[in-house]
């Protein structure tokens, strides 16, 4: 189910069209903001997910999770403690490569002891604190973590420099040559500041409006 974003997305809008004439002509194209933000139980399980799904096409890593969920979670999405006490055998039969199963425990154990927060810890923490936390454990890093911040905890500043779709929505709606260099993008991403995350949303969208007139055509 859809939550409600935890800042004023109109008020987001706004500033970035009044900042920035390109976003402005950008978000006139796409129209409204629509990211989807949901969460599950506990990051324990988006971690455990975004593992999964790293390298994988999207059928192959939804059969190993839900795999994990029958053989390892009694038809549920496990616990730290139903991954820390299955066996290698167990993990590997699920699908998971060793290099993930090494990755699925470290986090089962940093979750365990407190590294990897429950939601409400995580909201309590500014968007570095989490991301200092979160790449601590094996297989997670910065992207990851800054898609959480994105999708699951609604943060309104996030700017995935790293992220490809990103990088290409703004070589598209800024009409530039080549793909920006991270920092190059970070860099043009101060002027959306403080809600670089609703600005990286209307550049993935950008990216799929290139892709559908491509289709018509």
């Amino acid at each position: 189910m859809q939550r409600p974003y935890p800042f004023n997305h109109l008020a987001a809008v706004r500033h970035l069209r009044r900042s920035d004439e390109k976003m402005a002509a950008l978000i006139a194209r796409v129209g409204r903001f629509r990211l989807p933000l949901e969460r599950q139980r506990h990051p324990f399980h988006s971690l455990l997910s975004a593992i999964v799904y790293q390298q994988l096409h999207a059928t192959a890593a939804a059969a190993i999770l839900a795999r994990i969920h029958t053989q390892i979670g009694g038809g549920d999405a496990p616990s730290p403690a139903q991954v820390l006490a299955a066996d290698e055998a167990t993990l590997r039969a699920t699908g998971l490569s060793r290099q993930k199963i090494a990755a699925v425990r470290d986090l089962a154990e940093k979750t365990a002891a407190g590294v990897v927060p429950d939601w409400t810890q995580m909201e309590a923490l500014d968007d570095e604190a989490v991301i200092a936390r979160l790449i601590s454990v094996r297989g997670v890093g910065v992207w990851t973590v800054q898609m959480l911040l994105m999708f699951r905890l609604g943060r309104p500043d996030v700017l995935p420099a790293l992220d490809y779709g990103v990088q290409q929505g703004y070589q598209l709606a800024y009409r530039k040559r080549r793909l920006p260099t991270p920092r190059e993008l970070a860099a043009a991403g101060e002027r959306w500041r403080p809600y670089r995350t609703v600005a990286s949303w209307y550049l993935w969208q950008a990216v799929r409006l290139e892709r559908e007139a491509k289709t018509r055509a």
